[in-house]
């Protein structure tokens, strides 16, 4: 073995020793998502060993809140962009509670032209605990109109337009809903909405009520 060899050996070990200490959970993905390598904080979210996540597919453990976010950097990576992609995704914790968080991918190769790999963090938002039965879930204004156009077939984009926010405020805003009833989609937002009396029933287009 060279010189040249042994540095990069030493610089090699290095790097794993360091990825093996950093607290944020990260994990190292073929272009197809599947976990090539991954530290012990990510293992631990997922109540494994890191050796045992080799292989699988990351969109499996950590299930995204929109397929259309996926099918957004499919097509990137494709194309082959090299942006910072981030997914909204939920999953469950070796406790069995449901946590929530984003996974943030950016693709790295040795030559512009190299099939890249993704580098894949997980930040972690915390854990959905459903409302009290008893307790009618509180909305504000804005999160109210939200489920209001979201009821009539709203896209996000629309719903963007109709209330002066960016699309990402308005993603927020559906996160956080989420987050509060655990709600799995749109769908159950909805019909959760009705439910609760937030929504006006019978009535077209729908129309919020005045939030608690």
């Amino acid at each position: 073995m060279d010189a040249g060899q042994a540095d990069a050996v030493v610089w090699r070990n290095r790097a794993l020793n360091l990825f093996d200490r950093v607290t944020v959970p990260v994990a190292v993905c073929d272009v197809y998502g599947r976990v090539v390598l991954a530290n012990p904080a990510m293992s631990a979210e997922c109540g494994t060993t890191p050796g045992r996540l080799r292989g699988r597919d990351v969109l499996e453990l950590f299930r995204p809140e929109e397929s259309t976010q996926v099918d957004r950097i499919a097509q990137a990576l494709r194309l082959r962009h090299r942006s910072r992609y981030q997914i909204s995704v939920r999953w469950s914790a070796p406790d069995g509670t449901e946590r929530h968080g984003e996974l943030t991918a950016d693709p790295v190769s040795d030559g512009v032209h190299d099939t890249p790999a993704l580098l894949v963090m997980l930040r972690v938002d915390g854990t959905r605990t459903p409302p009290p039965e008893h307790e009618t879930p509180q909305v504000t204004k804005v999160e109210a109109r939200v489920l209001a156009l979201l009821a009539g077939g709203a896209t996000t984009d629309r719903a963007a337009r109709e209330l002066a926010l960016t699309r990402d405020g308005v993603t927020y805003h559906l996160r956080r809903l989420s987050t509060r009833w655990n709600a799995a989609n749109r769908t159950e937002l909805v019909a959760r909405a009705y439910a609760e009396g937030i929504l006006r029933p019978g009535v077209w287009p729908p129309e919020a009520t005045e939030p608690g």
